[in-house]
């Protein structure tokens, strides 16, 4: 017997009832697709600025770094033309100062040069105070002074004395001045000259901090953020063997002064002005004393010091000062007395100038 067939169940086809969704729920679930997109996207992005920014900023320090020794090179060759120039004369140049300031360091390296000018007499210039100085002359011929300074020129005569002759004077110290002691027969004996000297100071922001260079005397020496003051170009100081087998001790002070403001912008034009060049020896010397102190930082002075006798602590350490020629300390090794120049018993000249510049807008 064949079963019957219940035909309300076949009627129908069987469906999957699926929930529809409305209009405006679709709406809603689109925004929210693209705002995730947007989050994701900035996301990357701040990652790829967070991984890049130390390389953007360490090439941004660079390019500063890069214009600050630029600037401070073509103020060396300007400076040196200028100073080299009679007086009243010079150059104007353009240099762009966007994200560089430039600054004087005003009377910040003091140097003294002594000297004997005969070989037959011995004597030492001591400054007491402002406005008195200390002759001692071993053989006593010593006779008069002549102090010359921004102020004038002084004449002082005085008695033979073997002990020290104390001369009061109205010159001024707190430039340069230089002493002349002289005979009876006004023949030159000696002469001792303090001269300090200002210059200029670059400074250029950094990502750390400020960058510093300082250009005074012909050196250079340079700070950057969170490290100690560098020498990287010392003094314009130099001796030469001549072909007579004598030495030549050539000193040229840089004196840089800065009138009124620089100021900062793309392109600033700046009067370099020769205030006329200066000489203060030329000639054959003995017992030949110097001393230099910079002010700007204390460790720059050690660094001049190290320099100086780095070959004198050469030859002490191998036992060669017998037949050493050079830079040597005055009294103590440190060079804290000053230097001398060790000829081995050889005649030495001795050559100083001041080249002298105005720098202004």
């Amino acid at each position: 017997m064949i079963p019957k067939v219940v035909t309300h169940v076949n009627a129908h086809d069987s469906a999957v009832f699926r929930p529809s969704l409305r209009r405006d729920e679709r709406g809603v679930s689109e925004v929210l697709g693209v705002v995730m997109m947007l989050a994701m996207v900035v996301t990357i992005m701040g990652g790829v600025w967070i991984f890049l920014n130390p390389y953007i900023s360490d090439f941004e320090d660079n390019t500063n770094w890069n214009s600050a020794n630029g600037i401070a090179d073509r103020f060396e060759d300007r400076i040196d033309v200028a100073g080299s120039s009679p007086e009243g004369t010079g150059i104007r140049h353009t240099l762009a100062l966007k994200s560089t300031m430039v600054q004087p360091v005003i009377k910040v390296e003091t140097w003294t040069i002594a000297a004997d000018l005969t070989p037959d007499e011995r004597i030492t210039v001591r400054t007491i105070n402002n406005s008195a100085i200390g002759i001692t002359a071993i053989n006593e011929t010593a006779r008069s002074v002549t102090i010359e300074s921004p102020m004038g020129t002084e004449n002082h005569s005085f008695n033979a004395a073997f002990d020290e002759v104390i001369i009061s004077h109205g010159a001024a110290q707190d430039h340069w001045m230089s002493v002349t002691v002289l005979d009876a027969d006004q023949r030159p004996l000696h002469r001792s000259v303090s001269y300090i000297v200002s210059g200029i100071q670059i400074s250029t922001s950094l990502g750390l901090g400020e960058h510093q260079i300082a250009l005074v005397n012909d050196a250079r020496a340079e700070r950057f953020p969170n490290e100690p003051w560098k020498v990287s170009q010392f003094p314009n100081i130099e001796l030469d063997t001549l072909v007579t087998g004598e030495s030549r001790l050539s000193i040229v002070l840089t004196d840089v002064t800065i009138d009124g403001n620089i100021g900062s912008g793309e392109n600033i034009g700046m009067n370099m002005v020769s205030k006329g060049p200066m000489t203060l020896f030329t000639g054959q010397a003995y017992h030949v004393k110097f001393t230099v102190e910079n002010a700007l930082n204390d460790l720059i002075t050690p660094q001049y010091h190290d320099k100086l006798l780095e070959d004198y602590t050469l030859n002490r350490a191998s036992g060669t000062l017998d037949t050493f020629t050079g830079y040597a300390p005055y009294l103590r090794a440190s060079g804290a007395d000053g230097f001398t120049v060790e000829t081995q018993s050889m005649a030495m000249y001795l050559e100083v100038d001041v080249k002298r510049v105005e720098v202004s807008r």
